[in-house]
């Protein structure tokens, strides 16, 4: 678990443990209390929950039978936490919140990359939980894209219009103008330029393989497809590779991507895909948790 990562996590577990706010009365014995999966998927966030534990429920003790972005099958026994019945009672929202969305996530993605053929799948900024859908995303085999904006620049349509404004010049040179002004010693590892047709596509491709070669570099850029659709993104990609520049570009598609079309994707030629779908608005696996016995 990286610094980042786990400062996200405390961020996420605290706030959700302030709004329950203690929790209600409940009965207090030492207890064994199981979490039953009633659906079929692909099991997430156990690094939260023993975070959440950690910090807020120390004498609780989670013993996983399956492991991090393991299958579970509908009746499947995930965990067990053995500790004071009012402790467990206190999280158990909490867990089942947590493990059932982050595991809706992981298994909704899997589901999306098991349809693809060649081709991978990114999560997009869109993000509901942060980080942690972020994580689920890269448990169920997709990609992880930016996890913040520092971590590449991307230059989308509203960069490209505010440097038209300024400078007074039409699209194509305002492209020309903020492509050949990025700082590739800095940026070239991980640059993203959002593209609405051809034709800009291949403006942006030959400036940046011009730069590459003129600094001995190799790095590639991706250019983003925006809502081009995976026929006019495949028509883009064989320009592309008649014109010699698909070795310094990675090609992504974006915009209107949706499970039916997937197929389409995969003939594109792009490299990968990009969508909130795999994240935001997923039914959360059914989960549920049952006390069973004293703990003696």
């Amino acid at each position: 678990m990286t610094e980042l990562f786990q400062v996200s996590i405390d961020r996420w577990v605290d706030a959700m443990m302030a709004d329950e706010r203690g929790g209600g009365d409940a009965v207090s014995t030492v207890v064994i209390a199981r979490i039953i999966t009633k659906q079929d998927g692909v099991l997430c966030g156990i690094p939260v929950v023993e975070r959440l534990l950690e910090r807020h429920c120390q004498a609780v003790i989670a013993d996983w039978n399956f492991s991090e972005g393991e299958s579970i099958s509908t009746g499947n026994s995930i965990v067990e936490l053995h500790g004071d019945s009012s402790e467990i009672l206190r999280v158990e929202r909490t867990i089942l919140n947590i493990l059932g969305r982050m595991s809706g996530i992981a298994s909704f993605t899997a589901k999306w990359v098991s349809k693809v053929d060649g081709i991978d799948i990114a999560c997009t900024r869109k993000t509901e939980w942060g980080l942690l859908d972020k994580w689920a995303v890269h448990i169920g085999g997709g990609l992880t894209h930016r996890l913040d904006r520092s971590d590449a620049i991307m230059l989308k349509e509203n960069d490209f219009t505010a440097q038209q404004e300024r400078d007074s010049k039409d699209m194509t040179n305002s492209t020309y103008m903020m492509v050949e002004n990025i700082d590739l010693d800095s940026n070239a590892h991980f640059t993203v330029i959002e593209v609405s047709d051809e034709k800009m596509a291949i403006e942006v491709a030959m400036i940046w393989k011009r730069r590459q070669i003129d600094r001995n570099g190799s790095e590639r850029v991706v250019l983003l497809l925006d809502n081009m659709g995976p026929e006019l993104a495949k028509d883009c990609v064989k320009s592309l590779e008649r014109l010699s520049l698909e070795d310094w570009c990675v090609v992504e598609g974006s915009g209107g991507v949706d499970y039916e079309s997937l197929q389409n994707w995969s003939a594109s030629g792009v490299d990968l895909i990009s969508t909130s779908a795999i994240n935001r608005g997923v039914t959360p696996l059914d989960l549920s948790m049952l006390i069973l016995s004293e703990d003696m």
